[in-house]
């Protein structure tokens, strides 16, 4: 069982892959960017406000905080991106006897708050 794949049907999945990674990659910016915004406000007033915060954290452990919680929600946004997007596709591309989810009971009478 040999399956050929045209030249125009690989560029074709390149193509969505690069913009399925694109869309990811700017999730994940804005996610960053507001997670920045969202650890840096509090870690910067705790540091100026808290006795304990102004003597046991440095402005190299401020930075590790804020650049540990943008990155976690860069790569954490990026990944449910891609996860939803490779989703949607998938159910795109599948063929119509599995895209109909809809289930067929068997004939039992089920309680009222089990029907759809």
């Amino acid at each position: 069982m040999s399956m050929t794949v045209s030249r125009a049907s690989l560029d074709q999945k390149l193509a969505l892959a690069k913009r399925c990674s694109r869309e990811a990659t700017l999730a994940g910016a804005k996610a960053a960017a507001v997670a920045t915004i969202a650890s840096a406000i509090p870690t910067l007033a705790s540091v100026r406000m808290l006795p304990w915060a102004k003597a046991n954290i440095n402005p190299t452990g401020q930075a590790l905080i804020v650049s540990t919680v943008a990155g976690m929600a860069y790569f954490i946004a990026a990944d449910k991106k891609i996860l939803s997007l490779a989703r949607r596709h998938s159910f795109e591309q599948a063929p119509e006897h599995l895209k109909n989810t809809s289930f067929q009971g068997t004939g039992r009478p089920h309680p009222a708050f089990f029907r759809p």
